[in-house]
């Protein structure tokens, strides 16, 4: 099983910058994609920023300049870098990670996990 946590959220100014930090904990072989979707009452959650293995990240359109997604694999984590926050980025944010889990009999297993969501709200 694996865990995600996520922390950094908070209440900021339009124009104002904040960062999110997400954390993986558990039986963790290897992270294919460590990535960032946001969710406001009454519509579906929706990308925000993806960070995979191997490839330029994927931003949001609304987001692209803006927000910066980076990830240490090292310490299993992602970061969200959200710079010039508009109040329409209000909205609950969620850490999604793809892992590959290792057993002890030697078998993998893949599955996607989420965090159980982190508050920002952008507001005068």
């Amino acid at each position: 099983q694996v865990q995600l946590v996520e922390s950094g959220g908070g209440l900021v100014q339009p124009g104002g910058s904040l960062r999110l930090s997400c954390a993986a904990s558990g039986n963790i072989f290897r992270i294919y994609s460590m990535g960032w979707f946001r969710q406001t009452p009454g519509k579906q959650r929706e990308l925000v920023a993806n960070a995979i293995s191997g490839r330029s990240p994927d931003y949001a359109d609304d987001v692209k300049g803006r927000f910066v997604i980076s990830r240490d694999n090292n310490k299993n984590m992602v970061y969200l870098q959200m710079n010039n926050l508009k109040p329409e980025d209000t909205a609950v944010y969620y850490c999604n990670a793809d892992v590959d889990s290792i057993f002890p009999a030697g078998d993998h297993a893949e599955d996607n996990y989420w965090g159980p969501g982190t508050q920002v709200s952008v507001s005068s």
